[in-house]
């Protein structure tokens, strides 16, 4: 039997315009995301898809570095692909988990489109085909470009909400916090709860809080319809200290993001809901394959977001739609950005939800005039430290204690 080989593996970093800036409780998404799109060639003429977050010369080299370990491999051999990335012993000072995420993407891509089928059927199929996503609103600071952007208030973050209702049709919403006092926040949260009565909430201040300060605010809003309470604060016991106090489902993207981690959490029931990045767990495959160990120990899975262009987000889709324990309504940044990389421009919300891509492999093709555009676009305005905030320069995170910032009044 004749086996497929990789002949060549390439990386290219694009920045991809924000409508606006969006803060978080580290620091600032500063406009724009930062991304690196990769391409794995095959000697049978096929081409897959990858993604990873961040970019420049270090990340495209530690991509392209995987040549001396992968030309020749099979692509269809993926559990081989694994242990030659991700061995854990052969690999104790490297962490190549997210680089393996983004060739696996693009090996799951290459086979399906060798056999004419769609990534989520290498997971078992689609459950469903289409998949429900979140509102993810931020604070954010003003495009000075275009006057778009600068919610600060609870006034501004609900009719900045009910935009996105009415253009996109989320029912469930997600407040990225940690960026103001936490009584503020509490305001902008219930305001934004009860302009939506009939709608689920969810909050998540990246464990900027304290254990004491989250369950003071834990239990200041556990009357609203809270799909759950995410990454209120640092570490698996923390977290397991707030769910004993508060009566909101407790999850997570930080504290448990490998194998060995989500053994020592179900073990000590320290947290309800994971949330499952495809690229954080180390690839489309390995995401599935937690879903399966919490769908054993009936542990609730969503799909998490990392920053996501067309291609990542193709793997999300996918994801969501092989999970048979998919509780609540997925994560995306996908609004907020202004265009994709992929052909068609960017996939379409109908109803709070995207459809699964029809196509083989990832569904998704790759738009060589916007790679190059928005390659080109990069190389002018740079990446950004992401944990720091542009209009506050002297300002680092110091958790839990905090320098909250000021917001308008």
């Amino acid at each position: 039997m004749k086996y497929m080989k990789i002949t060549n593996i390439r990386a290219t970093t694009v920045a991809m315009p924000l409508e606006a800036p969006i803060r978080h409780s580290n620091g600032c998404h500063w406009g724009r995301f930062v991304r690196t799109i990769v391409q794995v060639e095959t000697d049978e003429g096929i081409t897959g898809l990858g993604e990873m977050g961040g970019g420049g010369e270090s990340a495209e080299h530690a991509i392209t570095a995987l040549n001396q370990y992968l030309v020749g491999h099979d692509p269809m051999q993926l559990e081989q692909l694994y242990w030659k990335v991700c061995n854990p012993t052969a690999s104790l000072y490297n962490n190549r988990t997210q680089l393996h995420a983004a060739i696996e993407f693009a090996c799951i891509d290459i086979i399906g489109k060798k056999l004419g089928i769609r990534a989520c059927d290498l997971l078992g199929g689609a459950l469903r085909e289409e998949v429900p996503f979140a509102s993810y609103i931020f604070f954010r600071y003003k495009n000075e470009d275009t006057g778009i952007g600068g919610e600060e208030t609870p006034g501004a973050i609900v009719a900045h909400a009910k935009e996105l209702v009415a253009k996109y049709g989320f029912t469930s919403h997600k407040l990225k916090a940690g960026v103001f006092h936490p009584d503020h926040e509490i305001a902008v949260f219930k305001a934004l709860s009860a302009a939506f009565p009939q709608h689920r909430v969810r909050i998540d201040p990246n464990a900027a809080w304290s254990v004491e300060e989250a369950i003071r605010i834990g239990k200041a809003i556990e009357d609203l319809p809270n799909d759950y309470y995410e990454d209120p604060t640092w570490g698996m016991e923390g977290m397991r200290r707030v769910r004993d106090m508060v009566r909101i489902p407790t999850s997570t993207n930080t504290v448990v993001v490998n194998f060995e981690q989500l053994a020592a959490c179900i073990r000590t029931s320290a947290i309800d809901v994971i949330l499952l990045d495809t690229t954080f767990w180390g690839g489309l495959r390995q995401a599935w394959k937690a879903s399966v160990v919490c769908e054993k120990f009936q542990v609730g899975v969503a799909v998490h977001s990392s920053g996501e262009l067309g291609i990542q987000l193709a793997t999300m889709l996918h994801l969501g739609a092989a999970i048979p324990n998919l509780s609540f309504a997925a994560d995306a940044h996908y609004h907020h950005i202004t265009d994709d990389i992929i052909k068609g421009g960017k996939m379409q919300y109908v109803n709070g939800a995207i459809k699964v891509p029809q196509g083989h492999g990832l569904g998704v093709e790759l738009d060589e005039d916007k790679l190059k555009q928005y390659n080109e676009y990069y190389k002018a305005v740079g990446g950004y430290r992401y944990d720091r905030d542009p209009q506050r320069p002297e300002w680092f995170s110091v958790l839990p204690e905090r320098n909250w910032a000021k917001p308008l009044q």
